[in-house]
C-alpha cells in the first residue's frame, strides 16, 4: 500500500547513506549540571508541574559507546574527543501525570571536532515523523554534515518517543507489512473499498495491541516537551536545532512551547502548522505533481526515457501503466512478491524526493514497462525501510501514530474521500486518487487526535530561519512562506530548485547562508533566494 506520510517522510539524503558502514563509537564523558529553585520552575513550564518534573530535568545520564553497555567504555578517555556516544534519557509517558510511567529516549552525540571554540549542542531531526535521528547522526551527519558546523557543535540525535531506538511504535510484522504495502489504494468498487477499510482497521488494531499505552502518547507536542528535558540534561541554556521536513513541525512546536529557550533554529522543508489534514494531503498531491513534471521535462532529453516527451502524454502513459498493474501485478526477482499498483506508486513517489534519483527512476520505469518490476519494488521497499530479510523499521508505524494524534483525520469515511476525489485528481492526475484514499488511514485510529491545526507565532524567540525549496514535492514551497510569516521572528530562505529540503544537498549559497547563521547567529537578509 502506498502510504504518503501526512507529515512528510524522512528526507532522501538520510536514505542515501543507508549502506554506509557504522562509525566506531567511542566513549564520551558527560557532566550534567543540576538545576534548582526558580530556574527549574522556569525550565519546566511553570510551578504547577516543576517539582514533579524536577527528577527528569535533573537526571544524570551515563554515556557509553553506541551499541555497547556503559561498562565497555572504561579506559577510553583518549578516544572520547573523536567518537560518538549514546545514552538513555527518561521522560514522563504522560505530562499530565509526571509521577507515573517513564519513556526511555535514545540519544546519540558526536562531540565538536574543532578547531574553534565549542558553541554547544546542535540537535538534529531528519523528518518523518518516524525517521531515526540517532541513525541519521551515526550513519550520516556525524561525518558528512558541514565541516564548520561539526567543528563547533556537538551534534546530537534524539529519537522521539515511539520512534527508532526510543521504544518504537509496533504494528504489523514483516509479512503483514508486505500485504499492507501491496493493498489496492485506488478502489474501483464497493468490494475494493471494503478491503481497503479492513486493511486500515487491521493496521490500527495491530498498533493498539502491540504498542499499548504508548500509542496514545506519541504526539508532536509531547515530543517537543521531551526535547526540553534533553536540552537540560545536555547542560544547555537554549536549544540549537536543525529540523528537516516533519522536523520543522517539531521545531516550531518547541518554539511555541518554550520561546525563551530557543537558540539558533533552522526549519528546512517547512510544514505549515495552520493547515488541516485534508489540505495538507491535497497540497502534497500538487507538490508531487510538480515534481513529476520536473522529472518528465528532464526525462524528455534523455535517451533512456520511457515516457513520451510531452506532459499530458507522459501522464497518460504513466496512468495507463499503473492501471495495468491494478489488473495484473508484475513479476520481480523475489519469487514470493510481485509489484502492485500501490507499490509502483510508492516507488515513483520515493524517487521524486530528490533529483539525484531521477536516473534510477527512468531505469526502473523502463524495466517495469518491459515487464520486470524488480527495481521499482526495491524503491518502494526503501521508502518503507524494508530490509532484505523482510523486516521493516518502525518508520511507517510511528508515522501513522504521530499523524493521527496531531490532527483530526482528513476523512472520516469513504463518502468523504469520494467527494474530494475531483480536487485531488485536479491537483495530480496521476497520484491524486491514491493520495486521497491513503488519507483515510486515521479514520479508524484507536486514539482521538489531541492536536488541532493552528498558526504558530512563537513570540519572544530570536530569528528562526525557515527554508523552502520552490519545487519541493513533499513540503510545498507555500508552506515555508506561510510558516515564516506566522513566526514573529521568522526569516525565509528560498532555494530555487528541485527536491525535498535544501541544506547540505549541494547548493553553496544555501549551505553558506545556513552555516553562517548557525555559527554566528546572523540570519539571512529578508527574502534571500539561492539558486
Amino acid at each position: 500500500m502506498s502510504l504518503l506520510p501526512r507529515r512528510p517522510h524522512l528526507p532522501s539524503r538520510a536514505r542515501w547513506t543507508a549502506g554506509l558502514a557504522a562509525i566506531l563509537a567511542l566513549a564520551l564523558a558527560a557532566t550534567v549540571p543540576t538545576t534548582g529553585g526558580k530556574a527549574l520552575a522556569a525550565q519546566t513550564g511553570g510551578p504547577s508541574h516543576a517539582p514533579r518534573l524536577a527528577p527528569y530535568y535533573q537526571q544524570h545520564v551515563d554515556w557509553h559507546t553506541c551499541g555497547k553497555p556503559a561498562a565497555h567504555t572504561a579506559g577510553r578517555a583518549v578516544a572520547r574527543e573523536r567518537g560518538l556516544a549514546c545514552a538513555t534519557v527518561r521522560v514522563p509517558l504522560d505530562y499530565s501525570d509526571p509521577g507515573g510511567a517513564d519513556v526511555a529516549l535514545s540519544v546519540a552525540r558526536k562531540p565538536a571536532t574543532g578547531p574553534g571554540g565549542r558553541l554547544g549542542s546542535l540537535l538534529l531531526n531528519p523528518g518523518g515523523p518516524g525517521g531515526s535521528a540517532v541513525d541519521f547522526l551515526t550513519g550520516y551527519a556525524g561525518e558528512h554534515y558541514p565541516e564548520a558546523v561539526r567543528a563547533r557543535y556537538d551534534l546530537v540525535g534524539v529519537d522521539p518517543r515511539g520512534v527508532g531506538h526510543s521504544v518504537p511504535v509496533r504494528c504489523l510484522d514483516g509479512p503483514g507489512m508486505d500485504r499492507w504495502a501491496a493493498t489496492d489504494v485506488t478502489p474501483d468498487d464497493a468490494a475494493d473499498t471494503a478491503a481497503l477499510r479492513r486493511s486500515f482497521h487491521g493496521f490500527a488494531e495491530a498498533c493498539r495491541s502491540r504498542t499499548g499505552t504508548l500509542l496514545g502518547h506519541v504526539s508532536t507536542t509531547e515530543a517537543a516537551r521531551d526535547l526540553d528535558i534533553v536540552r537540560a540534561v545536555l547542560g544547555e541554556r537554549r536549544l540549537d536545532y536543525v529540523g528537516a521536513s516533519y522536523g520543522t513541525f517539531l521545531g516550531a512546536t518547541y518554539a511555541e512551547l518554550f520561546p525563551r529557550r530557543v537558540g539558533r533554529m533552522v526549519l528546512d522543508g517547512a510544514m505549515d502548522p495552520s493547515l488541516d489534514a485534508r489540505r495538507l494531503n491535497l497540497d502534497q498531491a500538487a507538490g508531487f505533481e510538480t515534481a513529476f513534471r520536473a522529472f518528465q521535462r528532464d526525462c524528455a532529453h534523455r535517451e533512456d526515457c520511457p515516457l513520451p516527451a510531452t506532459g499530458p502524454a507522459a501522464n497518460g502513459t504513466l496512468a495507463a501503466f499503473l492501471a495495468a498493474l491494478d489488473r495484473a501485478p508484475l513479476p520481480t526477482d523475489d519469487g514470493t512478491r510481485t509489484l502492485t499498483e500501490a507499490q509502483a506508486t510508492t516507488g515513483i513517489i520515493a524517487a521524486l524526493y530528490t533529483e539525484a534519483a531521477w536516473p534510477a527512476l527512468r531505469r526502473a520505469l523502463g524495466e517495469a514497462m518491459d515487464g520486470d518490476g524488480t527495481t521499482l519494488l526495491s524503491m518502494s521497499d526503501a521508502y518503507y525501510e524494508r530490509g532484505t530479510n523482510g523486516h521493516y523499521s518502525s518508520l511507517m508505524a510511528a508515522n501513522t501514530a504521530v499523524n493521527c494524534l496531531d490532527a483530526p483525520p482528513a476523512f472520516t469515511g469513504p463518502a468523504a474521500v469520494r467527494a474530494a476525489l475531483p480536487d485531488f485528481e485536479k491537483a495530480s492526475p496521476v497520484f491524486g486518487r491514491a493520495l486521497a484514499w491513503t488519507a483515510l488511514i486515521c479514520a479508524d485510529w484507536p486514539h482521538p487526535a489531541t492536536g488541532t491545526p493552528h498558526r504558530i507565532t512563537a513570540e519572544g524567540t530570536p530569528p528562526i530561519v525557515v527554508v523552502g525549496t520552490t519545487r519541493d514535492p513533499a513540503t510545498p514551497y507555500r508552506w515555508a512562506r506561510s510558516l515564516a510569516a506566522q513566526l514573529t521572528s521568522g526569516r525565509l530562505l528560498t532555494y530555487e530548485g528541485d527536491g525535498h529540503t535544501a541544506y547540505n544537498r549541494g547548493s553553496t549559497c544555501v549551505d553558506t547562508t545556513l552555516t553562517t547563521y548557525l555559527l554566528t547567529g546572523t540570519p539571512p537578509t529578508p527574502d534571500t533566494t539561492c539558486h
